[in-house]
């Protein structure tokens, strides 16, 4: 049953509403005007039937005091403008008086449903966001700090969106994370490795096929499975030319078209690409459509490798250790110091998936006593160091970076050193303009 308070100053038109809303089995309070019906919780109703003019404070007064409660504004003022004006200070809806009791009784009813679709939407969301937390996107870099910055800002858009970075970055994390704090989140999340299958296979299974004489049955793709949530393809790249031709109508009109089919059709879905490689490079290169690369790239963002991320290496690594014992229901000492000098001095070449997969490893191993570096499988004698930091100094990541560059272009090419520091050309050339650190005439030489 529904609990209504009613705000009407004329007590036959105040009296009629209500036996018509208690034969309808709702729980009816009335009250003359807004001071009187102040006197209540508000909060405590489903909904607010209120008069626009009243004595005293108008009725949309009340609109803000019982947020989220619903208030349908009543007026015999039926132009146009007093209901835009109520609608405008939040009114969920108006209607005019003498209003038709059919009316009445089916818009009270529709927004006691849309109150409850929308109660039960904000428990999943708070649900999902409890399960899929940007804070799951753990850094305190400000590299990190930035991208999260940046994803919350995102999630609520419906804009494609093209994730970069290498390989164990954690891209699908970021994606996933769009996807359950939009509103799409009710709807399905539907992840594709593109890399994973042959490209005939993959298009079939990303756009479906429709029956013909050799196929007596129509299979549904991927793109529509989507449909109301959100499609992730990871190595978007590897894509054929004719799969990246469909994906760009998909783009471009929210048409899907199956194999096969004459015709195409219509559905909602937000399309998240994601690559670690540089797609911008394999359009000019002619590899990668450049109309598909500008309509992906309505919002790019950029997946620091790990070793990019330095004073996060170790509470990445708490924070996993954390989640797998919990996962796996094992207990471990912690880390050794020899383990957290490990772990702050190695260069991750597979960056968090690296990562994770040498913790799960050590807490499976480890028995409850504490990880050590031999359980991570980190050996510095034969494995790459992050040499552009020195563990021993308290220096920023900006410094490490100047240190590097300024002890190396003596004898490296810009090429060179934007590999050694895991960054691209461009990325090398905008950090020296931004602190002012000058070229050497040997570093352009082999450029």
């Amino acid at each position: 049953m529904s609990h209504v308070l009613i705000v009407e100053d004329e007590p036959v038109i105040r009296g009629a509403l209500r036996k018509l809303l208690e034969r309808h089995d709702h729980s009816v309070v009335e009250a003359e005007s807004v001071e009187q019906a102040s006197d209540h919780d508000l909060h405590d109703f489903d909904l607010i039937i209120s008069d626009l003019r009243l004595p005293g404070a108008p009725g949309t007064n009340l609109i803000q005091q019982a947020k989220p409660t619903p208030v349908l504004i009543m007026t015999s003022y039926a132009s146009l403008r007093s209901a835009v004006d109520a609608m405008k200070l939040g009114a969920v809806d108006y209607i005019a008086k003498p209003f038709d009791h059919d009316e009445m009784v089916m818009a009270v009813s529709r927004i006691l449903k849309e109150r409850v679709l929308r109660r039960g939407h904000d428990v999943l969301r708070a649900d999902l966001e409890q399960r899929y937390p940007v804070s799951d996107m753990v850094g305190e870099s400000p590299v990190m700090q930035q991208l999260i910055q940046q994803v919350e800002r995102i999630a609520v858009t419906d804009s494609s969106v093209l994730i970069c970075g290498e390989s164990g970055t954690g891209k699908e994390l970021v994606a996933r994370t769009l996807h359950y704090r939009s509103e799409r989140s009710r709807g399905p999340m539907v992840s594709v490795n593109c890399a994973a299958l042959a490209s005939d296979e993959l298009e079939q299974h990303l756009f479906g096929t429709e029956r013909d004489d050799s196929n007596n049955q129509s299979r549904r793709g991927l793109a529509e499975t989507a449909d109301g949530g959100t499609l992730f393809l990871d190595e978007i790249d590897e894509l054929s030319g004719s799969a990246q031709g469909r994906l760009l109508q998909l783009l471009e009109s929210q048409m899907v078209q199956r194999l096969g089919a004459t015709d195409a059709r219509r559905i909602d879905t937000r399309v998240i690409g994601a690559s670690h490689r540089d797609l911008a490079r394999l359009a000019t290169e002619g590899r990668f459509r450049k109309d598909l690369y500008y309509r992906l790239q309505v919002i790019q963002l950029a997946l620091p490798p790990l070793r990019e991320r330095g004073e996060d290496i170790l509470l990445l690594a708490d924070n996993l250790l954390e989640r797998i014992s919990l996962r796996l229901n094992l207990k471990t000492g912690g880390f050794s110091s020899d383990a957290r000098r490990a772990m702050n001095h190695y260069s991750w070449p597979g960056n968090v998936r690296e990562l994770e997969n040498a913790i799960e490893r050590a807490v499976i191993l480890a028995d409850g006593q504490p990880i050590g570096a031999d359980l991570l499988g980190i050996d510095l004698s034969v494995v790459p160091t992050r040499t552009f930091q020195d563990p021993a100094e308290d220096l920023s990541l900006e410094d490490y970076f100047a240190r590097f560059v300024m002890e190396n272009q003596d004898h490296m090419t810009e090429t060179e050193l934007a590999r050694k520091l895991g960054i691209s050309r461009k990325c090398l050339w905008e950090r020296r303009q931004r602190l002012g650190i000058p070229r050497s005439r040997n570093s352009s030489a082999g450029s």
